[in-house]
């Protein structure tokens, strides 16, 4: 959904992005790094208005910091 604005489970383009977000104590749209919500990786939501399928997406960029904090060696 994420690039073709296509919904796979129904067809529909009825697609909204609800951006990742971080709140106090940790809450929001996001994987906690470490101890602030400053070191948070954000969750981005992809939804189909049409039949509520949900994909969520992170950036390529904060990948290696979740390997390297969750990848066991």
């Amino acid at each position: 959904m994420k690039y073709k604005k296509i919904c796979p489970k129904c067809s529909s383009t009825d697609i909204i992005m609800i951006p990742g977000n971080t709140g106090a104590y940790g809450s929001g749209n996001n994987i906690q790094i470490g101890l602030t919500s400053f070191s948070a990786v954000l969750v981005h939501r992809y939804l189909c208005c049409n039949c509520g399928y949900s994909e969520e997406w992170i950036n390529k960029k904060d990948i290696p910091t979740l390997k390297k904090k969750f990848q066991s060696k």
